[in-house]
This record gives C-alpha cells, sequence and structure tokens, in this order.
C-alpha cells in the first residue's frame, strides 16, 4: 500500500535535491572556467521572524551550492528611499546576479515601487511588473519562483499540460497570475478562480489538473475533483497544512504534491536556478 501512495505523490524535496547537485557543478564550472561565483543579494527589512527564517533559508541554501550571499537588514523604520537607494547600489554591484527582496515590507514602504525597481536582469525571484509582462507575452525573462517550481515538478513527471483543462485557484501577482501565463504557454486550457468565483466546486470538476493556491487551508475538498485529475497544492498554512484538504483529495488523484515536501523545496531550488543563469549570461556576454 505504501509503494501505491508513493508512486501517486510529486516529490518536490527529491527533485530540489536534484536540481541543487546539479547547479554545484555549474557553480564550480563558472568558478573554474571565469573566476566568477555566482551571488544572491537578500534584503530583509524589518524583524518579522518568518521573513528572518525564510532569509536565514535562502542564505544557508545559497552557500550549500557554492554560491556567494550578501545579506542587507535595513530597520522597521526604514522609508521607500532609503530602501530603493539599496537596491539602486545592488542593481550597480557587478559582483551581484540577483537581487530578493524579501514580503513583505513595513506597512509605510511603497513595495511595488521597490520591486519594480530590481533590474530585470536580476529579478530571480520574478517580482518585477516588467518581468511579468515579458513572461505573459513568452519572452525571456525569470518567472516568480513557485510557479517556475511548478512547471520543473510536472516536467519531472511528464505531465502533458498540452490540449489539457487546468484550474488555478488563487490569482495572487507572484503565484495564481504567472502560474497561469506558465499554464497558456503550455497549451493548457486555463481558468482561473479566485473568492468571487460562482460554482467553484462545479468547475475544479472540469479540471485534468488543479492548482491550489488561495491560502485558505483544505480549502479544496476531494468531492470537488475529476477522478484521475492532478492536483498541485502550493499553499503553505501554519501546521505545515496546504490548500487542499490531502486525506480527501488523495484517493481521486492520478498525482498529488504533498504540503510540505511537495511544491515548497521547488521554490528556492528555482531561485538558486535562476541566480546561476543570471551569472551565466553575464559570463557569456563578456565573452
Amino acid at each position: 500500500m505504501e509503494n501505491k501512495k508513493n508512486n501517486k505523490i510529486l516529490d518536490g524535496k527529491a527533485l530540489s535535491q536534484k536540481i541543487r547537485e546539479e547547479l554545484k557543478k555549474r557553480v564550480e564550472s563558472l568558478k573554474n572556467n571565469y573566476n566568477k561565483t555566482p551571488t544572491l543579494a537578500t534584503i530583509l527589512v524589518g524583524n518579522e521572524p518568518a521573513s528572518a527564517t525564510y532569509v536565514n533559508m535562502k542564505v544557508k541554501s545559497c552557500h550549500n551550492i557554492g554560491m556567494n550571499s550578501i545579506r542587507i537588514d535595513l530597520p522597521e523604520t526604514t522609508t521607500t528611499e532609503e530602501l530603493l537607494n539599496e537596491i539602486y547600489k545592488l542593481n550597480n554591484n557587478n559582483e551581484v546576479d540577483g537581487i530578493l527582496l524579501q514580503h513583505p515590507v513595513p506597512k509605510q514602504i511603497d513595495e511595488r515601487k521597490c520591486f519594480d525597481a530590481i533590474d530585470i536582469e536580476k529579478d530571480v525571484d520574478g517580482v518585477t511588473t516588467l518581468g511579468f509582462g515579458k513572461i505573459s507575452f513568452g519572452l525571456d525573462a525569470y518567472p516568480s519562483c513557485t510557479p517556475a517550481g511548478i512547471i520543473r515538478l510536472l516536467d519531472e513527471y511528464n505531465l502533458k499540460l498540452e490540449g489539457k483543462n487546468a484550474v488555478v485557484i488563487g490569482r495572487s501577482p507572484i503565484l495564481g497570475k504567472p502560474l497561469s501565463m506558465l499554464l497558456l504557454q503550455r497549451n493548457a486550457t486555463v481558468t482561473i478562480c479566485h473568492s468571487k468565483t460562482q460554482n467553484l466546486p462545479d468547475i475544479v470538476r472540469t479540471a485534468d489538473f488543479v492548482f491550489a493556491c488561495c491560502g485558505i487551508p483544505k480549502f479544496v475538498k476531494g468531492d470537488w475533483l475529476k477522478e484521475g485529475c492532478v492536483l498541485v497544492d502550493a499553499g503553505y498554512n501554519p501546521g505545515n497544512i496546504g490548500d487542499a484538504d490531502f486525506e480527501s483529495c488523495f484517493p481521486k488523484c492520478s498525482y498529488i504534491t504533498p504540503v510540505p515536501g511537495g511544491v515548497g523545496p521547488m521554490t528556492i531550488a528555482m531561485l538558486l536556478s535562476h541566480t546561476v543563469e543570471s551569472a551565466e549570461k553575464k559570463v557569456k556576454h563578456k565573452v
């Protein structure tokens, strides 16, 4: 029974480790051949404990694959202008290949203005409006890391999106919306649902692929699902609970992501991957 259960699990933890091993080799190649070490700069404003934990995880992940990290810690009282000045410094620092501004920032800061100040070539977290526009048009840019990780996970299991009905539950600017654009590029037929959607369970029942990213614990129920669908749960709520009710959904699915261990590990893996890619582009441009 356990083997049968494992055969249905989309294992993001295992894939993220595989990606990290590949990235270690690419980092080593950049060091040996170009004397270049990929560098990610992270900015943390204030002292929100969860944000500090996330930043620590990202810094540790960089070091584990041989990358450099620059950490900028700013006080809770930081103004928009002060934060913009730090971003401009990093934009102009040739050693920096990627910039991550940890969300959320204190309320007095214009977060969108600061996100959009990040150089598009260093927007490895996929947070700029320019980056989203480019992704939507199928142009070269780094997608938001969680949507990119989801697509990479589906590819690993050879799950084809072309011609399939995909329902995305959630429309956030760094998850639901960019994910929908990436799914469209794979020729899926995409329905975007949200808090104002009527008859949501009936819409979800039409889906070959269901993407739960609404930020509500155990929101998606098993009786909403079509037999044999693929369920990707991108939610992460207190207590390691996803946006889908795993126990009721599992029997209906051909494949399903667990929480934790599904989408979550893929997010940081794609952040690292985008930063290494940015460094590779930089050295190739110089050659």
